[in-house]
């Protein structure tokens, strides 16, 4: 696995770049249609690997890295599009959960 600490922030910049050398982003519904599009593949690979629900056509491995990739790209493209800092927000919520939840799994 390559480390190569880049925040969030970086990650975000180096999608924008990518996304604006490659047409631009595409209209906020059409986004959300491909994060839901994403989560989908996202939950065939986990029913499969769960055993509910196998996939017809098997393939060497799961892919359910790639299918959480493939969401977070469509995640950060949101993101973008409403130039919303993932960084900031999550670190909020990571405190919000911390304070929230202090106490809610011991």
């Amino acid at each position: 696995m390559n480390r190569n600490n880049e925040t969030l922030k970086g990650i975000q910049e180096k999608i924008d770049d990518w996304i604006k050398n490659h047409g631009g982003y595409w209209p906020p519904l059409a986004m959300l249609g491909a994060i839901t599009e994403e989560l989908g593949e996202l939950a065939r690979e986990i029913n499969d690997l769960e055993g509910f629900k196998p996939i017809k056509i098997k393939k060497e491995k799961t892919l359910i890295g790639e299918e959480l990739a493939d969401l977070l790209f469509s995640i950060i493209c949101m993101a973008n599009h409403y130039n919303i800092d993932l960084n900031s927000c999550l670190e909020k919520v990571i405190l919000k959960y911390t304070t929230r939840d202090a106490n809610r799994f011991t």
